[in-house]
């Protein structure tokens, strides 16, 4: 049996220009899921400000757009990632200093790791943590986003981890600017408090051509892991010449 009703993603939580931010898509989906991990695939870029449907069915799978061609659908999976230890807090806190101080080239207005106020996005950067092999962010998520326990809902934590695949891929490997999320496979451990310190990072697992694997982790700034996931983002295509 399979339900449906829509949705419309306020523009607010946005990727690329009129494009909704995969990482809150992906939460949205993930929620309706129910599953402890779910990985969720991106076959389309989803409109911001315009009621898509949404579906549900009882195997725990969610889909977003019509059921003929979704632009994004979920099931539920199962977690093999091995999350490396963390960088220390103040390798953390140094390495989102320096994506301040000099934000990478390809940088857009994105939820996830835009150059937003604190009350306009999640601020989630990445830059490499010397001899560690991965990116890392010092994080504290704004008590805007709370929910009536203070927490930060589930949907935004898996906005949290999109964005630290895209820097791993960008500073760690060959992945190419405008490169998009094609899936993401998470699993949440533990409730992200607002308000508290975090540490985003994430590492690279494997390319090939067009396609960059990612680990991504999100911990507390003691070092234990709230949440875990791997990401596929994919190269645009070359311009034909």
């Amino acid at each position: 049996m399979t339900t449906s009703d829509a949705i419309v993603v306020p523009e607010l939580y946005s990727g690329y220009p009129g494009v909704a931010f995969g990482g809150y898509v992906a939460g949205v989906l993930a929620e309706r899921s129910g599953a402890r991990t779910v990985r969720v695939d991106f076959r389309g870029p989803v409109p911001v400000e315009v009621p898509v449907r949404i579906a549900e069915a009882a195997d725990a799978s969610a889909e977003l757009g019509e059921s003929e061609r979704p632009l994004a659908t979920a099931r539920p999976a199962e977690s093999v990632l091995d999350a490396p230890a963390p960088p220390a807090w103040e390798e953390a806190v140094a390495a989102a200093e320096r994506f301040r101080a000099a934000p990478p080239s390809g940088v857009v207005d994105c939820f996830g790791c835009g150059l937003r106020a604190p009350d306009r996005g999640l601020r989630v950067y990445g830059t490499p943590v010397p001899d560690r092999g991965m990116v890392a962010s010092a994080w504290t998520p704004s008590p805007v986003f709370a929910d009536p326990d203070g927490l930060l809902p589930a949907r935004l934590v898996w906005g949290a981890l999109d964005c630290p695949g895209h820097w791993a891929g960008r500073f760690l490997g060959t992945q190419r600017p405008g490169a998009v999320t094609a899936s993401l496979t998470g699993t949440i451990l533990r409730p992200v408090v607002t308000g508290e310190p975090y540490i985003s990072y994430a590492w690279l697992l494997s390319e090939s051509g067009r396609k960059h694997v990612m680990g991504v982790a999100l911990a507390t700034a003691g070092g234990e892991l709230s949440a875990v996931a791997e990401a596929l983002w994919i190269d645009p295509r070359p311009a034909a010449s």
